[in-house]
């Protein structure tokens, strides 16, 4: 019997073009009203969540809906918990609090971006569930690619300085490569950030606390509600996802994962283009 299921979004539930199809939504849906408690698992901050999920169930000040109405009627209830930032933090949106937190202390991620400030990289950060994004054509580029889902994007001049201003600690940072020299300088810089973990990816690297993954937020939350790790499922696709394994007693790999999400699946679904997350969901409700 599944209590808890962990659903990440880009690359899962979302499309290769970032749209949630009626379908998933639906799954999702029939997931809640049967007693699961669904959570949203990304690498987004709060504020980026996918806007057709935000409808109707979102209350707060970070976050505001973007999406049609019927999704704001048909979503009440849908989901009350969030990790995000890659498990930097879980968020229980009805009482407005983390469930938990494991942050980059702002006086290391001022001392990182300052090591990083002779490599040609675009700069962003997570911080206090807004993403910052370092002058405006990639501000701009954020907003073209995360479409409606980009309430959560402030221009900034400097995130450095963005960052020493805001007085908090640091969810994410993001650093984006334009080119091969500068991503193998910024690993270079990273070796002497031991307390750090990075994910890379082809153009981009994702920067947060070792004491955060998806993973660890799941396990957190599972203890938080009372709910065994063998009554929880975990959906994704990607390397970020690979600690939720740890945590749950059911593993989904989409057919779009990547091979080592797969080898260690307990079950491989379709790919985000062919609804696989929904099939997913819809297979764990006809076996409860």
């Amino acid at each position: 019997m599944i209590r808890l299921l962990a659903v990440d979004m880009d690359g899962t539930c979302l499309d290769g073009r970032s749209r949630m199809t009626d379908r998933t939504l639906s799954a999702l849906r029939r997931a809640a009203s049967a007693g699961i408690t669904v959570v949203p698992a990304t690498g987004r901050n709060l504020g980026c969540i996918p806007h057709r999920l935000a409808a109707g169930v979102i209350d707060g000040p970070a976050l505001s809906y973007r999406g049609r109405d019927d999704d704001a009627k048909n979503n009440q209830g849908l989901f009350r918990y969030v990790i995000s930032s890659n498990g930097a933090v879980v968020t229980d949106l009805r009482e407005k609090k983390p469930v938990f937190r494991a942050m980059i202390p702002r006086d290391e991620a001022i001392s990182l971006l300052g090591a990083c400030r002779g490599i040609r990289l675009g700069n962003a950060a997570h911080i206090c569930h807004r993403y910052l994004l370092e002058g405006r054509p990639l501000a701009m580029a954020g907003r073209f690619i995360y479409g409606k889902d980009a309430a959560g994007i402030h221009c900034v001049r400097n995130i450095q300085e963005a960052v020493e201003k805001s007085g908090y600690e640091v969810e994410e940072l993001q650093f984006y490569f334009f080119s091969e020299k500068a991503k193998e300088e910024f690993r270079s810089v990273m070796s002497c950030y031991p307390e750090l973990s990075a994910a890379y990816t082809g153009i981009y690297v994702e920067v947060y606390s070792k004491h955060a993954s998806k993973g660890k937020a799941l396990a957190a939350l599972g203890g938080y509600l009372g709910i065994a790790r063998e009554e929880t499922a975990c959906i994704g696709d990607g390397e970020n996802d690979l600690s939720m394994f740890d945590a749950a007693g059911v593993r989904i790999a989409m057919g779009n994962a990547v091979p080592a999400l797969k080898e260690r699946a307990d079950h491989v679904t379709a790919s985000n283009a062919r609804g696989g997350a929904a099939e997913a969901i819809e297979k764990i409700l006809d076996q409860q």
